[in-house]
């Protein structure tokens, strides 16, 4: 492998001018100089050292991006739109993952600021607990008092700019649409008690259908993917007509759970999601959903971490909300 010491020999310049030059120093090195570093570089195929350009510049060319599933086609979809904007400014991205962990997250915060990337950008639902929520905004405060840029896709609950979901909007829609299809009695598979995506759309879904005089529906909490869709579903009600699960992935899992059980979807029970992921359309029967524009939202969410405000622009975070869409479709039928 090439190294910088071969290109500083051939280029008969000290170690220091050749790091100058490819490392990205803010130094200024000779025209002279600089080209015959570059030239030798050229003929000994040199291939750049991101890490010690970091060093160098101050501040790298890495995004980090972190997710809570990256299996989950909800957070594929978000990466997909975020990296595809961070690419065209010509920004690597460092993704991670943190397996839903509140404390990963955190560790991640702490260890992209120590990495000294550009900007972090957070996607995924906040938990109920003020601790957690504390110490995060703590972390994301040092890393923005290096000159940092962070943006989140999820609740406004950390202090920086947000691209926010619909979901309890998106979820009350679902309701009265489920409603005007005639049906009465439900049954919700809610995910995590403590995860605010799953409360907000239970408490809009339950919210519209009190508005509209409707009986309130049976709730069965679970882990918020397939595994806990399918087994919440085992424990829905025998007289409930229609099921919401508070996200697709659950749905799915409901939906084989039905299936495995030899409930006919929507003969016997209609089934309805939320987030209109891409893997729906080869779901036999189609799923009813609140379609989220997702990659569009990992798109904006990225554009505000690189793009900082105005001179003189207010010194609030930037908030976008997203509305849903409800999309009815062939797991949800009508009554009567």
């Amino acid at each position: 492998m090439v190294t910088l010491e071969d290109v500083a020999r051939q280029a008969g310049v000290s170690l220091a001018t050749a790091s100058r030059v490819l490392n990205g120093s803010t130094r200024q090195v000779g025209a002279s100089l600089r080209a015959k570093v570059e030239l030798a570089a050229h003929q000994l195929g040199y291939r750049t050292n991101v890490a010690a350009q970091t060093l160098a510049r101050g501040a790298s060319n890495v995004i980090g991006l972190v997710v809570h599933d990256l299996t989950d086609p909800y957070f594929a979809a978000l990466a997909d739109g975020a990296m595809r904007v961070a690419e065209s400014h010509e920004f690597m991205v460092m993704v991670g993952t943190t397996h839903r962990d509140p404390e990963r997250e955190i560790a991640y915060v702490s260890t992209l600021n120590a990495q000294r990337v550009r900007a972090v950008l957070l996607t995924g639902s906040r938990v109920d607990d003020a601790g957690l929520t504390r110490r995060m905004r703590q972390e994301l405060d040092r890393y923005l008092q290096t000159g940092g840029r962070v943006a989140c896709v999820g609740q406004e609950a950390l202090g920086v700019d947000t691209v926010v979901p619909g979901n309890r909007e998106g979820a009350a829609g679902l309701a009265r649409a489920l409603a005007d299809l005639g049906h009465r009695r439900f049954a919700v598979l809610a995910g995590p008690e403590r995860l605010l995506t799953a409360r907000d759309r239970l408490e809009g879904f339950a919210g519209a259908l009190a508005e509209l005089g409707l009986p309130a529906p049976q709730v069965v909490h679970g882990s918020f993917d397939r595994d806990g869709g399918h087994a919440a579903a085992t424990e829905v009600s025998s007289d409930a007509t229609c099921v919401f699960a508070v996200n697709d992935v659950m749905a799915v899992g409901a939906l084989a759970s039905f299936r495995d059980r030899g409930v006919d979807v929507p003969g016997d029970v209609s089934v309805a999601g939320f987030d209109d992921i891409s893997t729906l359309r080869d779901l036999v029967p189609q799923l009813t959903t609140v379609r989220l524009p997702l990659a569009d939202m990992g798109a904006r969410a990225m554009e505000l971490a690189l793009t900082p405000p105005g001179d003189g622009a207010d010194t609030e975070p930037r908030i976008e909300a997203v509305a849903g869409e409800v999309v009815l479709r062939e797991s949800t039928r009508r009554l009567g």
